[in-house]
């Protein structure tokens, strides 16, 4: 009781003394703070587990029990899931944009931990995916559930729901500007004068904690090894083109391994994604877990990329072309591993896995030109880095991210330029085959994706079944015109349903169309409904998206349109004068910036 007197007293003394605005920077504050301990939270059991697990495997040979754990830590997961959390926590990223464009700010509060454990479990085990998705979820829930605490309006909500996103990127990374490019560019929140100052605090905050946690050095080590010139533009541009089809690749076979572990039982997609993910990490090692030691391998410089063929059958493999090969089979495995991990039960992302691969196909890329000869020395290491940029803003849509998420993760900036063409040219590229980022595509094929136009947004807030008018008189195919007129006189309705005895729409009466006869008793008793009723220009399933409703009302230039349902039968009218009026509502509330 002493508690929630407290509590009480504090939110009404908080209503009294300090304006929602302002208290929202502070709520900001914590929420960074809650993102970067979790971040470091995930960081570590997943470090933790993977030394533990793998420190006493063999750099000279093939190691078996590669195929034993990638197995235990899916069957955990899948346990943990199913019996403890009992919800689903996959596609954390999806899931928030999704929230995001729902204006749905409530996220459970179990999910500021449980994917946590989860990816942890998962990643630690060998999981070919990334914490990135799963922190993200974390944070999200981090910042939707301290505003819930605090009693903030919607719009305040589902600003901290972005800006616990931004923290999360920020706070695993230490990026802070990549963590509000990605809410921007890939969770697609509207950045208006009122957001900018959030997330700027939170980032920067989440930021700061990770530095104090895990010290100030970048991610990745990196030195950039000659200077960037401009004869070597060509080349990038070729390495951008190179990453959007890698992109597309990956977006494409995410989707379709997505669609077929869908389709069995559970078990059933354990067992294939677990004996997929053992058996290929067991060929090849360098798909367990995140992928951030090869990273660091390939970046090191040297003959450290020889490193990457350590305790595999292949270790012996160090002629001029055996890693080249090596490499691209990885390439192309690597996204069978993500989804096997995803599809068998894992939690995890495709953030780590774009960065791995972008790293790779940029180092084959240069190493194999530089093996053949045919041009000036391309710096292995730098073509590397493009190569992460350009991958992770092909997959995601998002150059901006891309461009700067790498060069904060590795001190690269003095390789802003190529970075940004290189992210610029597999953006472009992706989009002449898909339009959606990879998150995006699973809300596209349900027609539940939001983009940042806003008046798509703002429809898709909209619902059939809410702005329904249920209120209209109906009639039967049977009465009189007689009968027809004594209804038209007890409503101020021009239009009116055509119903038979088990509610199935037959058709509607317009009013303009009977005008003439109305006045014309003795026409009464001979004309019958279904003689003068007329069939609607469309029907309106009440399952139907409001975008799709407004190109039917477009096409067919009318006014008013009947709602049925899959049986077709009518359970209402709709008309566009309701819905211009719901759209203002909704606009006015969800897109006005918030009052000083």
């Amino acid at each position: 009781m002493f508690v929630k007197n407290w509590y009480d007293k504090f939110l009404l003394w908080r209503s009294t003394h300090i304006k929602e605005r302002h208290f929202v920077l502070f709520v900001c504050l914590l929420v960074g703070i809650g993102a970067a301990l979790a971040s470091y939270v995930i960081k570590t059991s997943i470090h933790f587990l993977h030394t533990v697990l793998t420190e006493s495997f063999s750099q000279t040979n093939a190691n078996y029990l590669y195929l034993l754990y990638p197995a235990v830590g899916l069957l955990l997961t899948l346990l943990y899931v199913k019996f403890i959390v009992k919800d689903d926590i996959s596609h954390g990223v999806t899931k928030i944009l999704y929230a995001i464009s729902q204006r749905k700010s409530r996220i459970k509060p179990h999910n500021m931990y449980t994917s946590v454990v989860a990816s942890s479990l998962t990643i630690g085990f060998g999981g070919s995916v990334g914490a990135e998705s799963p922190i993200v979820l974390t944070g999200s829930a981090i910042g939707s559930n301290l505003g819930r605490f605090f009693k903030l309006d919607q719009r305040n909500l589902m600003l901290l729901v972005g800006c616990g996103a931004a923290g999360a990127i920020a706070g695993i990374f230490k990026a802070p500007i990549a963590g509000i490019l990605f809410v921007i560019e890939v969770l697609l929140l509207d950045l208006t004068l009122s957001s900018i100052l959030p997330l700027l605090i939170t980032s920067v905050t989440a930021t700061t904690v990770s530095y104090f946690l895990t010290g100030s050095d970048a991610m990745f080590a990196f030195s950039q090894v000659e200077q960037f010139t401009l004869n070597r533009i060509p080349f990038v541009i070729l390495l951008g083109i190179i990453c959007g089809f890698i992109s597309l690749y990956v977006s494409r076979v995410m989707m379709w391994n997505e669609s077929k572990y869908r389709k069995m039982k559970l078990w059933q997609r354990y067992a294939l994604g677990s004996i997929t993910l053992s058996l290929l990490i067991f060929v090849f090692p360098p798909l367990y877990g995140e992928g951030y030691n090869s990273i660091e391998t390939l970046l090191a410089g040297g003959d450290a990329y020889k490193e990457m063929l350590n305790g595999s059958f292949f270790y012996n493999l160090h002629s001029r072309w055996g890693i080249v090969i090596f490499l691209s089979l990885i390439v192309s495995f690597k996204i069978f591993a993500t989804s096997a991990t995803n599809g068998g039960g894992g939690a995890g992302g495709v953030f780590a896995p774009t960065l791995f691969l972008g790293c790779i196909v940029g180092f084959v890329f240069s190493y194999s030109l530089n093996e053949m000869g045919y041009t000036t020395y391309l710096p292995q290491e730098n073509f590397a880095l493009m190569g992460m940029a350009g991958v992770m803003a092909g997959v995601m849509h998002a150059p901006l991210t891309g461009t700067f998420l790498i060069a904060e993760l590795t001190g690269g900036y003095e390789l802003f330029l190529p970075l940004m063409i290189v992210s610029t040219i597999s953006y472009a590229t992706i989009m002449i085959f898909e339009k959606h980022n990879i998150y995006s595509m699973r809300l596209a094929q349900k027609g539940e994706l939001i983009t940042h136009h806003k008046d798509k947004a703002v429809l898709t807030f909209l619902k059939v079944e809410d702005i329904l008018e249920t209120d209209i008189p109906v009639v039967k195919p049977e009465m009189s015109l007689g009968d027809m007129v004594k209804v038209i006189s007890n409503s101020n309705r021009n239009i009116f349903p055509v119903v038979n005895d088990k509610g199935i729409l037959q058709g509607l009466v317009l009013l303009n169309d009977i005008r003439n006869i109305i006045f014309r008793p003795e026409l009464y008793e001979r004309f019958k409904v279904e003689k003068f009723m007329v069939g609607p220009p469309a029907r309106i399933n009440i399952n139907m998206p409001m975008e799709k409703v407004m190109h039917i009302f477009e096409d067919t230039k009318a006014w008013n349109l009947p709602v049925v349902d899959d049986n077709r039968v009518y359970m209402g009218i709709i008309s566009q004068s309701t819905v211009f009026n719901a759209y203002r509502e909704v606009l006015v509330e969800n897109y006005s910036e918030l009052d000083d």
